[in-house]
């Protein structure tokens, strides 16, 4: 009986080791430790318009609180998870530009609701200055989308709907595909 009972606890100490194990390694899975600030860093990029020459336009990052169970743009969409992009501004771009080019990814990527646009787009107020920064935030425990333009405006926007199409314009269908995988480089 005692024997039975000492192979039992060991069994289950080995079933919580593995647990703990599995949980500890799961941020480390794709070799990327948490930073100090509780954020996984993905990657980072540069956006580029091409108008006869490339002009580098914004440095771009990613970070995510918790990782994907697969490393794939889609996943990263996907996941309803905290999670941030950051922009510095690398040259001037006029208000219009910014809009409009934001406008139209959201179209090429499929997403057409107006209503959650209009005020993500109006935060862009105002001409883009070199150097200036853009946050968009997702706080999934509120499901939304808080886009913040220093020098402009901010917007909040409810949706998981709408995080997946803000993804999709970097993660997605887009003009500039090695971006996307950039930002997804360090998973």
């Amino acid at each position: 009986m005692q024997v039975r009972t000492m192979l039992s606890r060991r069994a289950s100490m080995l079933k919580i080791a593995v647990l703990v194990a599995t949980l500890l390694m799961l941020g480390t899975a794709w070799g990327l430790d948490r930073g100090a600030d509780g954020w996984f860093h993905t990657g980072d990029g540069v956006r580029v318009k091409k108008i006869i020459f490339n002009f580098d336009v914004y440095a771009i990052s990613h970070d995510m609180k918790e990782l994907p169970p697969t490393k794939s743009k889609q996943a990263v969409i996907d996941m309803d998870t905290d999670k941030r992009f950051t922009w510095r501004m690398l040259r001037d771009v006029e208000e219009a530009k910014i809009q409009n080019a934001t406008r139209d990814a959201f179209a090429l990527n499929g997403y057409t609701d107006q209503s959650k646009i209009g005020p993500y787009v109006a935060a862009f107020s105002g001409d883009r200055k070199k150097g200036q920064a853009v946050t968009i935030l997702y706080n999934s425990t509120a499901k939304t989308v808080t886009v913040t333009v220093q020098g402009g405006g901010s917007a909040t926007v409810a949706g998981v709907d709408f995080m997946k199409a803000v993804w999709s314009l970097w993660l997605g269908n887009i003009d500039q595909p090695g971006l996307g995988e950039a930002l997804i480089r360090n998973l």
